[in-house]
């Protein structure tokens, strides 16, 4: 596919993936501000998400959602909690490819992106993308891989070739439950492996976590009729060992402030970007609920950000839970 690429969202991820698109296609990068687009179409930089990364004058931005139907794939990475809006605000179509680049549950319906994307695009071929990616690094050209998942296999080949960059591998899949849940569960855990790290727990402790996380993962993956394998592979555990291990994870460094004592409203405040897990939490808990799967890591992280522990007794409820043979 020769044409211009479309991508939604102007936030850190979305222009990193147009830097990268911008490799080898035109990109359109819609932006909701004014000052932003036209920052980026005359410095080539997006300071406020993304400073410091010398953009390809390829990548044209824009805030006319109407220019969008120009392109016939889009890459959409608005919030996760604004995905339904932004795209009912754009002019999609039965032929608009829409590859989902957000990674979260929806407050309110419990839906995950492509369950949105099909109400409002029920005609649409539907993809997601997901795994081990920070932005900054993907916009330098630092490589990784990741999956992309529909449920057309076909569609997540095609899609692959089409969207692989010297520096950015995905590996198609048709498991899109599996795919999605990874990256959205995974953004809760890496609240509670920062908690971890400021309140100076221990390497130790964080592996463990790590590990009892993405078991706890795993259990509603399946639960919610994802594969196991799915969960294994890069936009579970390869997506979960990142966001775990470095407080670029905005994520992590959320965790990291209440581990040291502050609020989760102290710690958010003030901040350009979105930490998705404090919205996804509470939402994971109604669906692990529903499911009748028990997550008591993520259990945890939703009181602390919701103000009914403290990290101190988050953590103590943790070690205090009953001993149990280890597995799923």
């Amino acid at each position: 596919m020769t044409e211009t690429i479309a991508v939604i969202g102007g936030g850190a991820w979305g222009t990193a993936l147009a830097q990268t698109m911008a490799m080898k296609a035109d990109v359109l990068l819609w932006v909701r501000e004014a000052a932003v687009a036209e920052a980026i179409n005359s410095t080539h930089e997006n300071r406020p998400f993304l400073p410091g990364i010398p953009l390809s004058p390829r990548i044209r931005a824009t805030t006319d959602a109407g220019a969008l139907a120009a392109s016939r794939l889009w890459l959409a990475v608005p919030p996760a909690q604004h995905m339904r809006s932004v795209l009912q605000a754009t002019p999609v179509t039965h032929q608009t490819c829409l590859v989902l680049c957000a990674k979260g549950i929806e407050a309110g319906t419990g839906r995950l992106m492509a369950d949105v994307a099909r109400e409002i695009a029920p005609h649409s071929p539907i993809a997601v993308l997901s795994g081990p990616s920070f932005a900054a690094e993907v916009a330098a050209g630092k490589p990784t891989a990741v999956t992309l998942a529909a449920d057309d296999i076909a569609l997540a080949r095609s899609l692959s070739e089409t969207l692989a960059r010297p520096h950015f591998r995905p590996y198609a899949s048709d498991d899109v439950t599996g795919a999605e849940i990874g990256g959205a569960v995974k953004n809760v855990l890496a609240i509670a492996c920062g908690v971890v790290v400021g309140a100076d727990l221990g390497e130790s402790a964080r592996a463990a976590l790590i590990a009892r996380g993405f078991a706890e993962m795993t259990r509603f993956a399946v639960a919610r009729g994802g594969r196991a394998e799915t969960l294994a592979g890069l936009s579970g555990l390869g997506d979960l060992v990142l966001t775990c291990g470095s407080p670029q994870s905005r994520n992590m460094a959320l965790g990291m402030a209440m581990g040291r004592g502050q609020t989760a409203a102290e710690a958010l405040a003030g901040k350009a970007t979105v930490a998705e897990g404090a919205a996804t939490a509470p939402v994971l808990m109604e669906a692990a609920a529903k499911a009748g799967v028990d997550m008591p890591i993520s259990a945890a992280v939703t009181d602390l950000l919701q103000g009914r522990l403290t990290a101190a007794e988050a953590v103590e409820r943790l070690l205090n839970r009953p001993l149990r043979e280890e597995g799923l």
